[in-house]
């Protein structure tokens, strides 16, 4: 029931992870899709990708940071396509494992911007579209590090809880305009989690171990459908939701205890 087919769906961080996943698959059931992301090598890669399977796609380098990068990206999506019926608030890079004590202001600032601000510059930009047509879908990705207050990442996890309070709201205002807005906590192989694995391998291999279903998730089989059916019409009655996309991760936590980095 995804009926998504003629639909353009913008996602940030598009080039790798969950956002090429979710990209790939909404290109597969018909969407046109514009990959928002600032490595310009993986974002033309995933794009070609998509063309390379006869779906539709377009890459806009952007850096969700800047505010008129960003803006721009869906300013090309309204005039290659017609505008954004689906937004995916995906990006994410950086950051450090810091004590609280120890975490810097610019990490705040960078974590703050590159997740509440960005979704909410873009959330604005695409809502006119949405609200005209009477359906929009927005869909953010989150993460349990805010949910479960993991050790380290204070502004990560600041950051991402915003969005998905940012989210929520959206969710309450905007559904009297057919917008649903909802969240998704994966956990996934993401290019930051296998970033992550080669860094502290004993510590993944735990938290592996401690999952339900005694792996993480692949970001094209159990990550991506799910974004799949919040992007289409199965969902049109669910809004402001969290969903938990971690194999039973969430139920009892995980073992995240990384070394900090030390000033």
């Amino acid at each position: 029931m995804a009926d998504i087919a003629g639909r353009v769906a913008l996602v940030t961080g598009g080039g790798e992870g969950i956002g090429r996943g979710a990209a790939r698959l909404f290109a597969a059931e018909g969407a046109r899709v514009v990959i928002a992301e600032f490595n310009p090598e993986t974002g033309a890669a995933a794009a070609e990708a998509i063309r390379s399977e006869g779906g539709s796609a377009m890459f806009v380098k952007t850096d969700v940071n800047n505010r008129e990068e960003l803006l721009a990206a869906i300013a090309a999506a309204q005039t290659e396509f017609g505008g954004v019926d689906i937004l995916v608030n995906n990006a994410y890079g950086g950051g450090h494992l810091r004590r609280l004590e120890s975490k810097r202001e610019e990490e705040f600032d960078h974590s703050l911007t590159m997740s509440v601000k960005a979704g909410f510059w873009a959330m604005q930009a695409c809502f006119p579209h949405m609200k005209e047509q009477g359906w929009g879908r927005i869909i953010s990705v989150c993460s349990l590090n805010g949910v479960n207050a993991h050790m380290f990442s204070a502004d990560f996890n600041a950051g991402k809880e915003g969005l998905r309070a940012l989210t929520r709201t959206a969710a309450r205002e905007w559904a009297r305009y057919g917008i649903t807005a909802n969240i998704v906590c994966p956990g996934a192989a993401s290019a930051a989690y296998l970033r992550f694995k080669e860094a502290h391998p004993e510590m993944a291999a735990g938290m592996d171990a401690m999952n339900p279903m005694g792996r993480t998730g692949d970001v094209d089989e159990d990550i991506a459908p799910v974004l799949l059916f919040l992007a289409g019409e199965g969902s049109r009655y669910m809004t402001g939701n969290t969903l938990y996309v971690d194999g039973g991760g969430h139920i009892n936590g995980v073992a995240w205890a990384p070394e900090p980095e030390e000033d």
